[in-house]
């Protein structure tokens, strides 16, 4: 599939969205190369590449890295690897060809596509219908949008030797059908801690169950589906796009419903179907006068001023997308932080306000915070906030003492 290359040659009905979402792109704007993530440069560049970052991928194999600090012992290193267990089964299958699914290379299908399509209802309709049998799947959220090859890598690795390799799909394909998959309340309250890593490679399990279920769902009825997950393209702006939340200052898309404690997959379909709109939720608004993921981050690695066009990070970070109008990170901090853990880190998940369990006190404060009752409502929910400040961390020994 071709992309354009410049916003001339971008449709009116992307542009259109891009206002509605509140997306500001530069006219110089060009794809990211997902040879830059900081995931793939810790295999081929020597600034980002260390016996800290092996021993960080090597954990999650049988090299787990237990020691005595609480969260961080055998039993928490042994929950999280089962956690990722049916994720890596998936991903590992065409490793000898060079593609890790899911996260480097789209999710094969086995299903080939039904010779004879199913007789169709209304767009709108079958929307209904989708988000109906992603639901039923599993997915918490389902949104839809149009296909936007501007969030698409322009390359992607051969993970066999780490060299680029082209980023295609088929030809024809005009929407893409986001999910979001909602993660453990109660471990995500253990960041930082190996323990916590286990509901990180539990959704990622989830998702890739999902997107085969409802990829194959859609081939069956004579309709192209391509599965994908943290593969082929950028899925916050399409998340954005899709009505799910909006961008938050820790990097993330903050739901209504769950805050950022979501992982997203996606699913690339040429199936006609209603679009959802970008929504205007003040999620982002609150952000601007919060900095609570920011102060928590040790590393300091997140932004605490306002959005920017990444200019002076990405001037010395690769790994920092430039063009697009947010908040950046640093991303050689975040990563060197994760590789020294030997686990992922979500402090900035856990200490986002709009993280919440969902009792009644928690649906008020965000029902304030969104502008539920003015601008009155939200200075009391910061009030609120800063009263309350930041929730203390889990002790994993309470998890392991009472999971649920």
């Amino acid at each position: 599939m071709t992309w354009p290359k410049n916003q001339d040659e971008t449709p009116a009905h992307l542009l259109d969205s891009d206002r509605a979402a509140g997306f500001e792109i530069t006219s110089d704007y060009t794809r990211f190369s997902q040879m830059n993530d900081m995931f793939t440069r810790a295999f081929w560049d020597d600034s980002v590449r260390s016996p800290h970052s092996d021993g960080f991928f090597a954990s999650y194999r049988m090299e787990a890295a237990p020691r005595k600090g609480e969260g961080f012992q055998t039993r928490d290193f042994a929950l999280r690897n089962a956690a990722w267990r049916v994720s890596d089964m998936v991903s590992d299958r065409h490793a000898s060809e060079g593609e890790r699914e899911g996260f480097q290379a789209p999710l094969r299908s086995d299903t080939p596509v039904a010779t004879d399509r199913a007789v169709l209802d209304t767009p709108e309709e079958e929307a209904a219908g989708i988000k109906r049998i992603a639901r039923m799947f599993g997915a918490d959220l389902v949104g839809i949008t149009h296909i936007d090859l501007r969030w698409h890598y322009s390359d992607r690795p051969d993970t066999r030797d780490m060299t680029p390799v082209a980023n295609d799909l088929p030809e024809g394909l005009t929407h893409v059908i986001v999910m979001a998959h909602a993660m453990d309340f109660d471990l995500v309250e253990t960041y930082p801690s190996a323990l916590a890593g286990a509901a990180t490679g539990l959704e990622y399990s989830h998702e890739a169950a999902i997107v085969l279920h409802l990829s194959a769902y859609i081939r069956n009825l004579g309709f192209q589906a391509v599965a994908s997950m943290n593969d082929t393209a950028l899925v916050i702006p399409y998340a954005v796009k899709a009505g799910l939340g909006e961008y938050g200052r820790n990097q993330m898309v903050l739901t209504p419903e769950f805050g950022p404690r979501v992982r997203f997959s996606k699913i690339f379909t040429d199936m006609p179907l209603a679009v959802d709109a970008p929504r205007k939720l003040g999620l982002a608004d609150y952000c601007h006068g919060c900095t609570q993921c920011a102060d928590s981050c040790p590393p300091k690695a997140l932004p605490v001023g306002p959005p920017d066009f990444g200019a002076e990070k990405a001037a010395g970070s690769p790994s920092t997308q430039r063009g697009v109008r947010k908040w950046s990170a640093n991303c050689e901090a975040c990563f060197g932080y994760w590789a020294k853990l030997k686990s992922d880190c979500a402090i900035c998940m856990r200490v986002c306000p709009f993280n919440r369990r969902g009792t009644w006190q928690d649906r008020l404060w965000r029902c304030l915070a969104l502008g539920g009752a003015g601008q009155a409502g939200i200075r009391l929910a910061r009030r609120w906030q800063s009263h309350q400040g930041v929730r203390p961390r889990r002790k994993p020994r309470d998890w392991w003492g009472n999971p649920r």
